[in-house]
């Protein structure tokens, strides 16, 4: 029997194992934390009872993705739910753009826009299913649907500024900017809508979903799958050095490309070293979460229903400090994501304390406190929310790293999404996965789709193993 080994138990190392010991692999997945999930873990917080998400928590991307649906975890426990709003971006009048898994009840909701928006999202919803195999995949490949996929990625060619100028409304814009941000990125550069396009139009398909009892629940299914192909975890176990591998016939990095060059030193080829030495981080995340007497007290009443709000105001004023966390600067109102995941899962909640998941954009390795910066920017829209807080836990750049070091400088996208990494990964390559040694494949997010819970850059990868290995 072959056997295999994964270093790292995030959700893409999960996923390469899972397609690994499903082959007939004996599988060992090797995890330096005491527990696994990387970016998909779920704690007690705050007060007793109350789940917060460590990081990923809304996963459009995931509820969706093709490898994930071809599971069935919720034989492992794995549910989803779903809030009655997807996401709502308020503005400083009290009104807001507000997403829902409907494109047609948003576009209702754009007013002048809302011909505008169906143009850009009715038809590759409604083919989001036949496109995703293509989307979630390494952008340099022969489509299964070239008519379709072109439908999808010709807009997703175009900065983030030029479509946001196609929508009149103020709601509209800031709607969009909101989801084109996630990409960390400068808006007014090449590609810079295809992130927000992808997550807007896997949440039309499939909605913004949340894992019933926490994001955890979804590595904690992936798990128990693996169990019972035979695959083992090993958890506490760092990979500091190439000596630490046990033989194998294949090994899988679930980790970033810096670490890779970092541990296998000069076994890469000189030019693959090279390239992944010379990886780039983008801007960071700086995460507050809090414990809230009542919830939030927004002026706008579609986000009292919302299971994300973002918090940027204006389309310029995004694009504003987009462009200044990646120069460097802290802005004085950074981009903020709030979550209210226990809008769809109750279960979160302690009575009438909910928890309120939200972290900033900052610059790469920010070592500043951006708390007040977070708190002013809910006050600014919830007057009053100081009032309600009655706890708050607070996660910093270099603590995000420390609690997962594939987010150097707090870069929770593991790598810039700027144009050569979002289309290549890590190296100008055909082939994102190989990393130039016999049998070891790269399967983070620093590979293609990208970030997310979805597993996809995992399944890529075991799959590009298992035709080699054969």
């Amino acid at each position: 029997m072959s056997t295999a080994l994964v270093v790292g138990g995030g959700p893409n190392g999960l996923a390469a194992a899972i397609v690994l010991a499903g082959a007939g692999l004996e599988v060992t997945v090797l995890e330096a934390a005491d527990e696994i999930g990387g970016g998909a873990r779920t704690r007690e917080a705050i007060v007793p009872g109350l789940l917060h998400d460590q990081c990923s928590a809304i996963h459009p991307m995931a509820v969706g993705s093709p490898f994930l649906r071809s599971l069935d975890l919720a034989r492992y426990g794995l549910t989803w739910a779903w809030p009655e709003i997807d996401c709502v971006h308020p503005l400083d009048d009290g009104s807001a753009g507000e997403l829902h898994r409907s494109v047609a009840d948003t576009a209702a909701g754009l007013g002048a826009d809302g011909r505008v928006w169906r143009l850009l999202f009715e038809r590759t919803t409604a083919g989001y299913d036949r496109m995703s195999p293509d989307i979630m995949r390494p952008l340099l490949r022969l489509p299964r649907h070239p008519f379709g996929l072109a439908r999808f990625g010709i807009p997703a060619l175009a900065p983030a500024d030029l479509l946001a100028h196609a929508f009149r409304t103020p709601q509209a814009r800031g709607l969009f900017g909101g989801v084109a941000a996630h990409a960390f990125h400068p808006l007014n550069r090449p590609l810079s809508a295809s992130i927000g396009l992808g997550i807007l139009t896997a949440g039309h398909a499939y909605g913004w979903a949340v894992a019933a009892g926490g994001s955890q629940r979804i590595t904690d299914a992936m798990a128990a799958l693996l169990g019972d192909l035979g695959g083992k975890i090993e958890t506490g176990t760092p990979v500091r050095a190439a000596t630490d591998l046990p033989p194998a016939d294949v090994v899988l990095w679930d980790v970033a490309p810096t670490a890779v060059a970092d541990i296998l030193g000069d076994r890469l080829p000189a030019r693959i070293g090279k390239a992944f030495q010379r990886f780039r981080y983008g801007p960071g995340a700086f995460k507050v979460d809090f414990a809230v007497q009542g919830g939030v007290p927004w002026t706008a009443e579609a986000a009292h229903r919302a299971g994300t709000v973002h918090l940027g105001g204006s389309y310029a004023e995004i694009t504003a400090s987009e462009r200044d966390i990646h120069a460097g600067r802290m802005p004085e109102r950074p981009f903020v994501l709030v979550g209210q995941q226990y809008l769809a899962d109750p279960q979160r909640s302690v009575g009438d304390i909910h928890p309120i998941w939200a972290y900033a954009h900052v610059p790469h390795g920010y070592t500043g406190d951006a708390t007040a910066a977070i708190v002013d920017q809910i006050e600014r829209f919830a007057p009053g929310f100081r009032d309600r807080v009655v706890g708050a836990d607070v996660r910093t750049t270099t603590e995000f790293a420390d609690y997962n070091p594939n987010y150097v400088g707090g870069n929770i996208m593991t790598g810039a999404k700027d144009i050569p990494q979002l289309v290549f990964g890590p190296r100008k390559t055909l082939w994102p996965y190989d990393i130039g040694i016999p049998g070891h494949y790269l399967c983070s997010a620093a590979t293609p789709p990208g970030p997310g819970a979805h597993g996809m850059c995992g399944a890529n990868a075991a799959e590009r193993a298992l035709r080699r290995l054969r």
